[in-house]
């Protein structure tokens, strides 16, 4: 058919979300995924919590093992809606482990004959990861998060000061890959606030216990959203998708009952 302007239409984003959600470790990533609607994991290491019960394929510990989890939630009836990818960070080294033994070489260093090719090659990994991700998405109608464990990196600010930030624990490329393919990336921390004490005021960090799911990125930390969600929500334990989901299309999540945990 060609294209003309009588081919318009109206295109509503009502497709289920893709999240990323990272953060230090002990923050209630995997129990905040596990809130979400009907979840299935997939587990590259053990996260969940002592109090958790969840619906995994066990520790998938090669890349294959992933691509087969994923094509089976394709091909298989289930009633699942949403797929938990836990985590990207534990899934990188698989990644890696795969291109070194189509190789022939002991390290990511030097695969494809080294001078960064083998970082270039892991790309198509991460790419048949989230299309397949995608198509679950797409034809299966499930949320996609993708769980993942933050480090603490230095920033060298041409305009400023260096500083440090909280980055996603993995490889730029991938970091890059992932960040483009999300429509939100979520860190979830507790907020810290230093206080002097004493003659020489001697710095000292102070925070309380509350967990906050960041939504906006700063020079301190990555986060970013499609979804016009306020700067950061409060993050309380079994009301963290609760909290979420108004700022989803509710014709992906479903109706929710509850309102949204307070924000600032």
């Amino acid at each position: 058919m060609a294209i003309s302007l009588a081919s318009l239409r109206k295109v509503r984003a009502d497709q289920p979300p893709r999240l990323l959600i990272y953060g230090p470790e002990k923050m209630g990533k995997t129990t905040l995924a596990a809130e979400f609607p009907a979840p299935v994991f997939l587990q590259t290491e053990r996260g969940e919590s002592g109090d958790l019960v969840l619906d995994s394929f066990g520790t998938l510990d090669t890349f294959e093992a992933v691509i087969e989890a994923i094509a089976s939630l394709a091909q298989e009836e289930h009633s699942f809606q949403t797929v938990v990818l836990d985590s990207v960070s534990a899934l990188q080294k698989l990644v890696w482990d795969k291109v070194c033994r189509d190789s022939n070489v002991k390290s990511i260093e030097l695969a494809g004959g080294g001078y960064g090719k083998g970082y270039i090659e892991a790309d198509n990994l991460w790419l048949q990861v989230l299309d397949g991700l995608n198509y679950l998405r797409n034809e299966r109608g499930m949320a996609v998060v993708l769980v993942g464990h933050a480090i603490i990196s230095r920033f060298d600010d041409p305009e400023t000061q260096s500083y440090s930030r909280y980055d996603i624990d993995l490889h730029k490329r991938a970091e890059a890959l992932l960040k483009r393919e999300v429509d939100a990336i979520l860190l979830v921390k507790k907020d810290v606030t230093i206080k002097t004490e004493g003659k020489g005021e001697r710095a000292r960090a102070d925070g309380g216990d509350t967990r906050w799911i960041y939504t906006e990125g700063k020079p301190a930390f990555t986060a970013g959203n499609r979804y016009n969600m306020p700067a950061k929500i409060i993050y309380q334990k079994g009301k963290g998708f609760t909290a979420l989901a108004p700022f989803f299309p509710q014709s992906a999540v479903g109706a929710v009952d509850q309102p949204a945990a307070e924000a600032a």
